[in-house]
């Protein structure tokens, strides 16, 4: 997304010069013939605008082959930020529906498996694990508090039992 917005904003401010960065982005990731193809095309027009704009006589304004000029260099940048887009984000939602079969895959007798976390925050189907207690020492074994407390509780309860029998 960033890079997106990043070679659009690059392309206009400098008014359809650098339109060809997008285009030269766009091809790298399709590899498709077409985009190489167009890549080629906008940098010929960004050659042939930059020389029309060169050959100006004029002194403060643009005369005919400046203003020719800028005419192709605005003229381009339009369909070229609209074709980047379009194909950059199709590209990419064709990725993803490509992923998506092999990221669901499930087998029989397995428990499901947590989604991975997204962004680094865990998303709400994805437990939480509890941390794990201490491990004890070999030969020694934890003491036994529930047996004493176990015990106390049945001291206690044979105490009371005793005092509402007896009064």
């Amino acid at each position: 997304m960033t890079l997106r917005v990043l070679f659009v904003v690059l392309a206009a401010l400098t008014c359809g010069l650098l339109a060809w960065a997008a285009m030269l982005r766009l091809a790298l990731v399709t590899r498709a013939v077409r985009d190489w193809v167009l890549f080629v095309a906008v940098v010929a027009l960004d050659v042939l605008a930059v020389v029309l704009i060169g050959v100006d006589k004029g002194d403060e304004e643009f005369t005919g082959p400046g203003n020719t000029g800028m005419t192709i260099l605005v003229a381009t940048l339009v369909p070229v930020i609209a074709y980047y887009l379009t194909m950059d984000i199709r590209h990419h939602a064709r990725l993803a529906r490509a992923q998506a079969p092999y990221q669901q895959t499930q087998f029989p007798g397995y428990p499901p498996q947590p989604s991975p976390p997204s962004y680094g925050y865990p998303t709400q189907n994805t437990p939480v694990p509890a941390p794990a207690p201490p491990p004890t020492p070999p030969g020694r074994q934890p003491p036994a508090r529930i047996d004493q407390v176990r015990a106390e509780l049945d001291e206690l309860s044979d105490y009371l039992r005793k005092q509402e029998g007896g009064s």
